[in-house]
């Protein structure tokens, strides 16, 4: 996988560009004047970045994802994880069959939804999962794969199935183990 350079990065016209950033030169990245990225964050091949969307410090987004932020945004806390293949939409057409769909359609003739996304810390999205307008993934929650996520979530746990469903607890050991390493790295750039 080739990164682009910092040169290419700054280039791109991000609204932020923390440091340490790592992003494929094969991610598609739309309205980046809209986006956000946090330090040591890392955007992989093939993946759709667009919209308002913000990243945290140390997010993964692995390959073939799409965050699709539009106008009200996807908004990552630090330490998340979307595993390969898995999309994020803040905006839908209303599907009921009532107005027209699809993005060649004047707005006059549909319904459209839109609600931010938010994706809290510590959570981890399994591959091939869809995450839809209005989802609030609380804090340290884990997303098993092929998750069809269209409620929000309480936090520290473990959803699955089509819609999610919450099976059980979380453990946050992650919590001490941030702390050791947040340590680890402060002491390294003195």
């Amino acid at each position: 996988m080739a990164y682009l350079s910092e040169i290419q990065l700054r280039e791109v016209g991000f609204k932020h560009l923390g440091e340490n950033v790592r992003i494929s030169d094969k991610a598609s990245i739309y309205n980046p004047e809209m986006i956000e990225l946090g330090d040591n964050s890392r955007i992989d091949d093939f993946c759709v970045i667009s919209g308002r969307v913000v990243i945290g410090k140390y997010c993964h987004i692995t390959p073939m994802c799409l965050v699709a932020g539009g106008v009200p945004g996807v908004f990552f806390s630090d330490f998340c994880t979307l595993a390969y293949g898995v999309k994020v939409f803040s905006q839908s057409d209303d599907y009921s069959g009532l107005t027209l769909t699809n993005s060649l359609i004047p707005k006059k003739y549909k319904a459209e939804i839109y609600e931010p996304v938010s994706i809290g810390r510590h959570v981890i999205i399994g591959a091939g999962s869809i995450i839809l307008p209005g989802v609030n993934l609380a804090e340290g929650c884990s997303i098993g794969a092929m998750t069809l996520v269209n409620k929000s979530t309480e936090p520290w746990g473990i959803y699955v199935g089509n819609p999610a469903r919450r099976i059980k607890e979380r453990k946050k050991d992650m919590l001490e183990l941030e702390k050791k390493f947040l340590a680890e790295v402060a002491n390294d750039s003195i």
